[in-house]
């Protein structure tokens, strides 16, 4: 066994692993590789056991979506380090050693990523994680290289190691150790901004995550929703408000959660006006379910408030202002024009 395991999650993505597995095959000797399936329908399972026989595949009876697939995986291999990546990530030559080898040096860091870049404008990072995941006061997440959705050429501004908020799911380096101890991917977000969460309580806790950019990958992103999909919507919508209800404390909670209401109204509005009423409804129903789902997750707030030993006005990664009032009063439109000290 080595010392790191590659985890790729499947339902019905045998197109992407058509694409993309064999590179990360060859391109990965010094990781296992492992196939997670959630239940898939459409012949992934036998494609990887023909292909790929070195490959370990995880067959489970059903689809337990991004984090119940991701948390069964992890528990279920033995490396003392895992990789969480998309199945529609194509990776390059020696792009897990950077990675693996900070988390081997800095035992005070519990997860990193590499760069993400785009696969469809190769020069250009990806929306979904970028150069390194912030947060705003509101807890709007957004990227060294993307801001809202104005996505940065890479010319190799953010090229330094740098501690992050969070680092994406779709390239996740992190200790099996760590994932478990600090609980892993809350399985109620079923998808989007679950990583997050995580390295809040990572953060929260006293340790830090990071970016490593000497590593790179190309993802495709929107592989199992698009960004045009209103569940997308939804689940982003409705994941924030849990995660904020989940992680931050006191009277701040409560101003950001008046502030918030009036914010999301106003998403639903705008989409309204722009002719998008799915997701205007998405937001509203966002609205409605994390009221519904809050109270079940009372005893998780208590518990990670009780175990947090940093508070968020001292965390990495923090913008302390807000990020859209930025982007759409004051122009600031980069990573760079919006936190100079940090690029």
């Amino acid at each position: 066994m080595k010392d790191c395991a590659v985890i790729i999650l499947n339902w019905n993505g045998r197109g992407f692993l058509e694409l993309f597995l064999e590179g990360v095959v060859s391109k990965s000797p010094g990781c296992d590789v492992v196939i997670a399936d959630n239940g898939s329908s459409d012949g992934s399972q036998a494609y990887v056991r023909e292909n790929f026989p070195a490959v370990k595949l995880l067959e489970f009876d059903k689809n337990y979506g991004f984090a119940g697939g991701y948390n069964r995986a992890v528990s279920m291999v033995g490396n003392e380090y895992v990789c969480l990546l998309n199945s529609d990530v194509e990776v390059t030559d020696g792009w897990y050693k950077a990675p693996l080898a900070y988390l081997r040096d800095n035992d005070k860091c519990a997860a990193c990523q590499p760069k993400i870049l785009s696969w469809k404008a190769r020069d250009t990072f990806e929306f979904a994680g970028a150069c390194g995941g912030f947060m705003d006061v509101l807890g709007y997440p957004f990227c060294r290289g993307r801001v809202v959705s104005n996505l940065e050429k890479d010319s190799g501004q953010y090229d330094t190691v740098s501690k992050v908020f969070w680092a994406t799911g779709a390239c996740f380096f992190t200790r099996r150790a760590d994932y478990l101890a600090n609980g892993g991917l809350d399985e109620c977000f079923i998808a989007h901004q679950e990583e997050i969460d995580l390295c809040w309580r990572f953060n929260a806790r006293g340790r830090y995550v990071a970016v490593v950019p000497e590593s790179s990958v190309y993802h495709v992103g929107g592989g199992t929703l698009n960004a045009s999909n209103p569940y997308k919507t939804y689940l982003n919508f409705r994941n924030n408000q849990l995660m904020l209800y989940k992680n931050m404390a006191g009277m701040r909670y409560v101003a950001v959660f008046m502030l918030r209401i009036a914010s999301d109204y106003l998403s639903a509005v705008l989409f309204l006006l722009q002719g998008k009423s799915k997701d205007a409804l998405a937001v509203v129903k966002a609205r409605k379910d994390f009221h519904k789902m809050r109270s079940s997750l009372s005893l998780a707030r208590k518990e990670n408030l009780q175990k947090t030993t940093v508070t968020i006005s001292n965390l990495n990664g923090v913008y302390k202002g807000s990020m859209l009032a930025a982007y759409y009063l004051a122009g600031k439109k980069t990573f760079q024009e919006l936190m100079p000290n940090k690029s």
